[in-house]
C-alpha cells in the first residue's frame, strides 16, 4: 500500500479497515500528510508487486491519476484507478488488476473500503480476457 500527502488520510482508514479483517500489508509510505512525490512511494511499491512479495497492491492519491501513472511504467503492473466497487469489479473480473488506485479527494471512507473489498474478493475470469491481458506489456 502507498499514498502521496493527499491520500495519505484514507490510507490511515483503509489499513485499520484491513487489520481489523486481519488482512495483513506492507506500507510503502507516506507517513504524514506533510507535502510529497507519489512517484517516490508507488516505485517501491510497483517493485514489491513485481518480485511477488506483495499481492495486490493499493495506492491512493488525490485523484488517482499521477500515481496509477507511475505504477503503470512498470511492466508487471495493472494499475486500476477505481471510484466504485463496480469498477473495482470489473478491473479484477476484466483486466485482472493487480493494483487498486483510489482517488481519495473523490471518494467518502466508506465508499473506499466498499471498493476495497471488491476488489479483494473478485477473482480475474480469464478465458477470453486472458489473452488481452497477456498483450499489455511492451516488449
Amino acid at each position: 500500500m502507498c499514498s502521496d500527502h493527499a491520500g495519505f488520510e484514507l490510507k490511515s482508514i483503509i489499513e485499520g479497515y484491513l487489520t481489523a479483517q486481519g488482512l495483513p500489508y506492507d506500507d510503502f509510505g507516506t507517513f504524514s500528510a506533510q507535502s510529497c512525490d507519489y512517484p517516490d512511494f508507488a516505485h517501491p511499491a510497483a517493485a514489491a508487486i513485481e518480485a511477488g512479495r506483495d499481492y495486490p497492491g493499493i495506492a491512493i492519491c488525490g485523484s488517482g491519476n499521477g500515481i496509477a501513472m507511475t505504477l503503470n511504467k512498470h511492466q508487471g503492473i495493472r494499475a486500476a484507478i477505481c471510484w466504485t466497487a463496480e469498477l473495482a469489479s470489473l478491473a479484477r473480473r476484466h483486466n485482472d488488476a493487480n493494483v487498486l488506485v483510489l482517488p481519495a479527494r473523490f471518494i467518502e471512507p466508506a465508499v473506499a473500503c466498499n471498493i476495497v473489498d471488491t476488489f479483494l474478493n473478485t477473482p480475474f475470469e480469464g478465458g477470453r480476457h486472458a489473452a488481452r491481458v497477456a498483450k499489455i506489456p511492451c516488449k
